[in-house]
């Protein structure tokens, strides 16, 4: 049994599973298609709802939606600071994409803005599906994942590429109807996989992930 699944590079969804996604607040607008993807409207354990997350200003003046995880979640990003300004802005939005994803599968809310304000089109689809995932099996999760040798390539003006390696072998699976975690789960190769996902930066000055594979012949790399 995985402790999370794994984020696949092509969505799988159903034209109704797209549809039961609640729009939520983005700069992206690209495509008609996003606007009925970013966050899941459900509403896990049947608790309280919170309020949408409010926005707040980074230093490069980019009006951003907060991300707050849950106390018994982390994700821990090794290699942040490059000594390159502009590798450490792609890794940036790169992390907060990641959190903006596991904020709307751990954050009991109606709406998650951070989901569409970093991901777009096949990545957004991507998400959505993997979101959808944990709702339909009634999961959740706890525990730190780990996010590492992370390389950045600039492959165009205003596009990019992050490798990286994750280790979820500190999460455990979460039941939203009982609370219970389950922390009986051996450790397996599962817990590993190695990403390579395409960023491009849009019109606001975010760095969007448009696309992310899942690549599984390196993930042995990661075992470490």
């Amino acid at each position: 049994m995985n402790r999370r699944p794994t984020l696949l590079a092509a969505a799988t969804m159903t034209a109704a599973a797209v549809l039961s996604l609640s729009a939520c607040g983005g700069s992206d607008g690209d495509s008609k298609d996003n606007e009925k993807i970013a966050g899941t409207d459900s509403n896990p354990g049947g608790q309280k709802e919170k309020s949408p997350s409010p926005k707040a200003s980074a230093a490069d003046g980019v009006d951003r939606p907060e991300i707050k995880l849950p106390k018994d979640v982390k994700n821990v990003f090794e290699g942040g600071k490059t000594g390159d300004p502009k590798k450490d802005a792609v890794l940036a939005d790169h992390e907060r994409r990641i959190n903006s994803i596991d904020e709307a599968i751990t954050v009991d809310a109606k709406t998650h803005p951070a989901l569409k304000f970093y991901s777009s089109g096949e990545a957004l689809l991507t998400a959505a599906d993997y979101i959808q995932g944990f709702r339909k099996e009634g999961k959740s999760f706890i525990g730190t994942t780990r996010y590492y040798d992370r390389q950045v390539t600039f492959l165009k003006e205003g596009v990019a590429a992050v490798a990286y390696c994750q280790d979820a072998t500190k999460t455990y699976p979460k039941d939203l109807k009982t609370g219970k975690v389950d922390r009986s789960i051996p450790e397996s190769a599962d817990d590993y996989g190695f990403y390579n996902t395409r960023l491009k930066k849009n019109a606001e000055g975010t760095w969007q992930t448009e696309s992310v594979t899942y690549v599984e012949e390196a993930t042995k790399k990661c075992m470490k």
